[in-house]
């Protein structure tokens, strides 16, 4: 499945405002997951191998280091954790690192939200707007982006350009 995504990524020093903010909206809370995120030797792009209770998947993306709202250009391939396919990826393409982390997971719409706490990185914000079917368009993504950083007050310093791999 191939979709478009706009997201940021932030330091979070009060996930407990942000829980609370999502909280108040309503937000369908999907639970806690502790997601193993193993990243591939390629020569364009990530591609990394999602391992979690909740979430796992393959994921391909393409997506420019900048802070604030940025695109990324998503194919992702839904996995079983039984198969041999990091196996596969390991042999074939090489461990680039490994992320690990506490994840929790909240929709508004077509909007996600993850608090997370990345092993040896700290707490984190990410916001996710996703047009999985074409119908939304880049500039309504930004938009949503830009609602959902105002209302969390993210300040500017907090954005990360970059992404968990590339921080570790």
């Amino acid at each position: 499945m191939s979709l478009l995504n706009i997201e940021i990524k932030a330091r979070c020093p009060d996930a407990k405002a942000i829980r609370s903010i999502l909280q108040s909206r309503k937000a369908d809370f999907k639970g806690i997951d502790h997601q193993v995120d193993t990243y591939f030797k390629v020569p364009f792009g990530r591609l990394k191998l999602r391992e979690g209770n909740i979430e796992n998947n393959l994921i391909y993306y393409d997506r420019e280091n900048k802070e604030g709202p940025k695109q990324s250009n998503v194919v992702l391939f839904q996995s079983d954790p039984k198969s041999s396919l990091k196996e596969v990826l390991t042999k074939a393409l090489g461990i680039l690192v490994v992320v690990d982390k506490q994840r929790e997971i909240y929709f508004i719409d077509n909007v996600k939200f993850h608090i997370d706490i990345v092993k040896q990185l700290g707490p984190f914000v990410e916001i996710e707007v996703i047009d999985s079917d074409g119908t939304l368009g880049k500039s309504k993504l930004l938009e949503q982006c830009q609602h959902y950083l105002d209302l969390f007050r993210i300040p500017e310093d907090d954005l990360i350009s970059v992404s968990y791999s590339d921080l570790l």
